[in-house]
């Protein structure tokens, strides 16, 4: 035991070890611009995208200076209108009597720039840089100014590419961080939209903001999300599926905890019901958590369409989910093990088409399953134009010939293509996966115990279902729980004018959204002929 003890205290000293190297250094700067200069090219191992441009400043006393930035990250024509220019051609300072009073000149008023800033550790300065911003070094001074200066080319904001709407907005998040933030506060123009930033990653210093509206957002849930967030040890992060899986409650399970969305109407309504989004930057989807099952059921189109409409599109994904999960299952049980529950007609078909198949139903099930998995990766990965092709006609050309063939009958044809039909009319990517994931395990339990092995493993998903937990929220709310305003936007999407109240097991209490009058009262004859009187 001791030596365990031993082990372990060992292990626990060579990790903090390890972390104490991996903190940078603070690195100061002499008084010296030649070796300042050198400094930061040693530090960024004498890269070849760096500019250097030394030059000396419009002044009684002629001072040396030097800008530093990053070809392709900095824009370089703000730097020469900006700093080179006003501080070459500038008679501001003229009679300063040192070094020192040109630099709070120039960080007072010198250049006309929105951010300039004061730094003092060569560490910072290189985050800076790499950031697309300018260094600006003056001779004889031990610091620079930050000078903004990030300039690269971003993709314009254009239409959804995976959550394609009919009647929303055609606006979608891009990969630059600060676009999408403006496209959040577009459509919340409140002063309680808080907006927190955190640097993750010690390689690629990503910037992750958490946003959230103040009073209608739990503390709870926003305090659980900032310690996540800081928790975050890795060296870099370049999606928002990394944080995702750093971050979520259950990482072993099938079913994702976190939504994701790349459009900001449906991230500015997440945040009006209480919840919080996370941006990362350099990619256009955007986490929100808390999340529930029945999030992935619903779509955006579902607030833009009369309730009634939403309603039924609801039934219809929910029923399109529970088939692509079970039919494979639900076929092979009963082919193998319950032919009495098949009607008469119905199953002589499916038994004249299966003869001659020398596998059983199960074998052509995972045949057919699994050729149809490699045709929509296949589908995905190859570009748009032929993707298309592939899936389509590889899918009907080797359905075709498999059941020539005799190696599978054509129910079976039919229960994968409805199968992988349904599978499409799931709004969420991630949750369509979840099913494609399980419906394999149900397959091999129907093989063996039919319709009682289908029950058995949908007991133990209904079970799983109900343990899960997104940031303290129950994954199955609001059936976990009673409560008014809960049920009225689960499968039902009712009126607007009867949400008058945020669920309270993700908004604060006593937020009311819609007011009490808001329901639509027709004019009756009687009110008309007052009116007139």
């Amino acid at each position: 035991m001791s030596i365990l003890k031993y082990l372990n205290s060992n292990e626990k000293d060579k990790i903090s070890k390890q972390d104490e190297e991996e903190l940078p250094k603070e690195i100061k700067l002499s008084l010296d611009l030649t070796s300042n200069i050198e400094t930061i090219k040693k530090i960024m191992g004498y890269a070849s995208d760096i500019i250097i441009r030394e030059f000396t400043i419009a002044s009684d006393i002629k001072i040396k200076a030097a800008v530093i930035l990053i070809k392709g990250l900095a824009e370089r024509e703000l730097i020469n209108e900006q700093v080179i220019g006003p501080l070459m051609s500038n008679d501001r300072f003229s009679g300063a009597k040192d070094n020192i009073e040109v630099f709070q000149r120039i960080k007072e008023y010198g250049i006309p720039n929105i951010y300039v800033s004061e730094e003092f550790d060569a560490n910072n300065m290189i985050n800076e840089l790499i950031s697309g911003n300018t260094i600006l070094l003056l001779d004889k001074i031990d610091r620079v100014l930050i000078v903004g200066s990030s300039g690269w080319k971003d993709r314009a904001v254009s239409e959804p590419t995976s959550e394609n709407s009919v009647r929303g907005a055609k606006d979608s998040f891009t990969e630059n961080i600060e676009n999408n933030t403006a496209l959040i506060r577009r459509r919340i123009k409140s002063a309680d939209l808080r907006i927190e930033a955190f640097k993750i990653g010690t390689k690629t210093k990503t910037t992750v903001l958490a946003v959230y509206l103040k009073g209608i957002a739990k503390e709870d849930v926003i305090n659980e999300v900032r310690n996540r967030l800081k928790r975050i040890k890795i060296d870099g992060i370049l999606e928002s599926g990394y944080i995702e899986e750093l971050i979520e409650d259950t990482p072993m399970s099938p079913f994702p905890q976190i939504e994701h969305s790349e459009r900001p109407d449906k991230v500015s309504a997440a945040l009006l019901e209480g919840r919080v989004a996370i941006l990362v930057d350099t990619t256009p989807y955007v986490l929100i958590v808390p999340t529930i099952f029945f999030q992935f059921v619903q779509s955006a189109d579902d607030y833009y369409e009369r309730f009634p409409i939403a309603t039924l599109t609801r039934f219809i994904r929910a029923s399109a989910y529970i088939i692509s999960v079970i039919l494979p299952a639900m076929y092979i049980a009963l082919t193998s093990f319950h032919q009495e529950m098949i009607p008469t007609t119905l199953a002589l078909s499916i038994a004249a088409s299966r003869e001659g198949v020398p596998f059983p139903s199960i074998g052509e099930a995972f045949m057919m399953e699994a050729t149809f998995e490699i045709l929509r990766e296949a589908g995905l990965r190859l570009p748009k134009q032929a993707g298309q092709a592939v899936s389509i006609v590889g899918g009907l050309v080797i359905g075709q010939a498999a059941v020539q063939a005799g190696i599978v009958s054509q129910a079976m044809v039919i229960v994968v293509a409805l199968t992988g039909i349904s599978s499409f009319a799931i709004p969420a990517f991630n949750a369509s996966i979840s099913g494609r994931l399980l419906r394999f395990p149900l397959m091999i339990m129907a093989a063996v115990l039919g319709l009682p092995g289908i029950l058995a493993g949908l007991s133990i998903i209904i079970i799983h279902l109900n343990s899960l937990r997104s940031f303290g929220v129950s994954y199955m709310e609001p059936f976990t729980s009673a409560g008014k305003n809960k049920h009225k936007d689960i499968m039902v999407r009712s009126p607007w004018w009867k949400m008058n109240r945020l669920p309270s097991y993700i908004a604060s209490r006593g937020f009311r959204r819609v007011a009490h009058d808001a329901k639509p009262e027709p004019k009756t004859d009687s009110d008309k002929r007052s009116n007139n009187e």
